[in-house]
This record gives C-alpha cells, structure tokens and sequence, in this order.
C-alpha cells in the first residue's frame, strides 16, 4: 500500500526516536518542526543525486506519534516486543514512535549490498539503536535474487516494513494479527524465483536462519539465540491483485524464564509434575506460522485482507488464530479508512498430580499468559499533505474478555479486556 515510495519497495524493517515520555507539549513542538521543512527543495536535491551515477544512496524513514489507551488494568503495545505501553487515558510516545535509516550501495549491476539501522522503544526499555537489515544481494538473472545476511521475516504479507509508518495505509499494523510475530529479522539467507503463471506472475521465495536478541516477558528477558528458523511464500501479481500463501518453521533454542515453576515440579517427585515441566519446556519445542493473504490497489481503492493460523508445540503457548481487513478510498490528500481484526486462542491444560497450592497456581497462571481472544474495529483518517509525508487519526475499539491478557502488558486482576484506542502520528520518508 502507498507504493510510491522506493522505501516502501525496498521493504526494510525499523525502530524509534523519542525518549519514554516526552511531554504532549515537546511532541508538538517537533511535529510543527517537521511541517515547516523546506521538502520540496529536499526533494529536488534527492533527484539530482539520482541522476549522477552515484551508487550509494541514503534513505530515511520515521514516525512521530502519540496513543492513548483509556483502560487500566493492562497496557496497549503495538507488539510484544514492547515491554510498556500505555494505559489509564494518559499518552505515550512510545508506542509508535520509529526513526529508521537505510543505506544501498550497489557495488555491480548484480551485487547490491543493503544495511538498515533503527531505534525505537525496545525490549530492554531503552532505545538503543539496532541493525535490522544487513546483507549482500546477487541476481544473476531477472528472475533470480540471492541474499545473504540480516533479513527481515516476511513470510506473513507486509511484514518486514511494519515500522515504515508512510508504507501503511493505518497507523500501525494489526496489533491482533501481528500479535504473535514480535521478532523482526533473522541472520541467513533467501532466495526467490519470479515466474510466467497464467495471465499474471508467480514468485517463489524460501528462507533459513538463526534468531537472535531477546523478547520482553514482564520484568524478565527471553533470549532467542540459538533459535532456528526456515520457510518460504509464494505470491501470485495479476493487475491490481497480490495474493500470498506463507509457512514458517521456528525451533526455540532456550527455555523460557520460569526455571523456579519448573524445578519446583520436578523436585516434587511425582511422575505427573515432571512430566508437565517437560510440556512447559520451549527449547527444542517447534512453533509453525501459517498465513494467507490478499492485496488489492485500484486507483483511489486499496484493501487487505489476512488470515494466519499458528500451532505451538510447547503447553507453555496456545495455537492461535487471526485475521485483518482493512480499506480506505483515497479522496484528493485524504484517504478515510476503516477495519476489523481478530484473535483468538485454544486453553491448553496440564494435570501435574499436586495437591492444590502456589505450585499449580503458578502452572495456570502460565498457561493463561498466552491467552488471546478479542477483536478490534478500526477507524481513521489519513492526509497526505506533503510530499512523503502523511498526518493520520485513528481510534481502535479493543473488546474482548477478560482472559485475553497475551496481547498486552503489565495485566492486572482490573483488566476487563475492553479498551479505546486514540492514535495521531506523522509518518515521513526522505
């Protein structure tokens, strides 16, 4: 969506800008600054370089954005990589915040060689920045395209440009389809294949690599080197139609950080309660992504629609089904848009053969951390005032039940699943 922009094509995968809570005030003041660059002459400058024989190009990409959540009881996050977000009527930078940079030298006509840094609020509660993309491009054909090095998961459609706010027609993707999907890139390589299928085009692509970093769980951090990941997509273009059918493969590499439920059930001594530690066991444990999508873009109307099916192999993660719709109807500089999402999760249930006590309690209430079941209508409004730049409202109208606590954080016995969301931001390329 909003194809226009060669970054959007390039599909790189960012991160943010903005201190943990810089006032309303201090956002404003930079959003006006940003309204008031010179981009036509910026513009202007960026062609010129174009046109000499440079291979070297800089690209740039950010979101400056303030969200509201009105519910306590849980925080909103964008995804779970997001250790906070916000929650109690009060607004946060933090959510959707992004400044990314990207780098494309293009040593031949075949090699090309692509790094891209980010920062944004992370796992760590900091904003550190992070390389996202780095890795060596080869076609030896039109047909043809190689990669080596840091990639981003694209296996579910859209997926490695989640950050670049300007390339989505919303302000942020689907928090409930993208719920699951907290990891961004992987270190390997891919390959695709373009192909004549029918009256359109066929692509294959395939992919294998190592995770790395960490994920946020609550105070804690759950390292993901070590883990394994391979799969593939395969697209089908036809005039303003893009369809996609992807499957992932992910094997974790270490346990999850909850050793004193664990080695309290296996020091129990009962057969049951080790066996149920060995069920809330990740490393070693498989995770399968399934996805379906559809794209369609005709003149002034653009739509979405996506559906994926997650099945875990650990107790410790419920399977998981999701699905989004969007669209919007470009009118002049104003696109209004409007969608529906959902997810939900199936219980799983562990007998561990103990006595009732913190012990089990401690089991359940892990077994309830994966718990999803909810549904989001979305609607917004964005203007695109200037050149690669946007200004977009949004309210997301979260319901849900009481037990659906996986797609947010910092959950309280208060939470109710029920939230009203308020979303401005200013999305900018360059």
């Amino acid at each position: 969506m909003y194809k226009e922009n060669s970054l959007a094509q390039n599909r790189p995968d960012p991160g943010p800008m903005l201190a943990p809570g810089p006032s309303a005030a201090c956002l404003a003041a930079l959003l006006g600054a940003l309204l008031c660059l010179p981009l036509p002459a910026a513009a202007d400058a960026a062609d010129s370089l174009e046109n000499e024989p440079a291979r070297l190009h800089l690209r740039g990409f950010g979101t400056l954005g303030l969200t509201r959540s009105s519910a306590d009881g849980a925080d909103f996050v964008r995804d779970l990589s997001q250790p906070r977000g916000t929650s109690g009527g009060n607004w946060s930078s933090r959510v959707d915040s992004v400044l990314g940079l990207q780098a494309n030298w293009q040593a031949t006509d075949q090699l090309e060689a692509v790094v891209q840094g980010v920062t944004r609020y992370r796992y760590d509660q900091t904003y550190q920045p992070e390389l996202t993309w780095a890795y060596l491009k080869y076609d030896p054909t039109p047909s043809l395209s190689l990669r080596a090095g840091r990639l981003g998961t694209n296996f579910f459609m859209l997926a490695d440009s989640r950050l670049v706010g300007y390339s989505y027609l919303a302000v942020r993707p689907s928090v409930d389809y993208f719920t699951s999907l907290p990891f961004s890139h992987v270190d390997g390589v891919d390959g695709s294949f373009t192909f004549p299928l029918g009256p359109g085009l066929g692509k294959v692509q395939a992919f294998s690599g190592r995770m790395h970093g960490s994920l946020a769980l609550g105070d804690q951090q759950w390292q993901m080197g070590g883990s394994s990941m391979y799969g593939g997509h395969l697209d089908y273009l036809q005039g303003p139609w893009t369809l996609r059918a992807g499957y992932a493969h992910l094997r974790f590499g270490q346990n999850l950080p909850i050793d004193p439920v664990v080695n309290g059930l296996r020091a129990s001594g009962v057969p049951s309660a080790a066996a149920a530690a060995d069920a809330l066991g990740t490393q070693d444990k498989d995770s399968e992504f399934y996805s379906l999508g559809a794209l369609y873009e005709s003149g002034p109307l653009q739509a979405q629609l996506m559906l994926n099916r997650i099945r875990q192999q650990s107790a410790a993660f419920q399977d998981s089904r999701a699905g989004t719709l969007l669209a919007g109807y470009r009118i002049g500089q104003f696109t209004p848009y409007a969608g529906y999402s959902w997810q939900k999760s199936t219980p799983k249930s562990l007998t561990t053969g103990l006595p009732p006590g913190l012990l089990n309690a401690a089991v359940n209430s892990i077994l309830a951390d994966s718990r999803s079941h909810q549904h989001t209508v979305t609607l917004g409004l964005r203007w695109d005032f200037r050149t690669n730049m946007d200004l977009k409202l949004q309210y997301d109208a979260v319901r849900g039940s009481s037990d659906s606590i996986f797609p947010t954080r910092r959950d309280t016995p208060g939470w109710n699943g029920r939230t009203d969301v308020i979303s401005i931001v200013t999305d900018f390329i360059f």
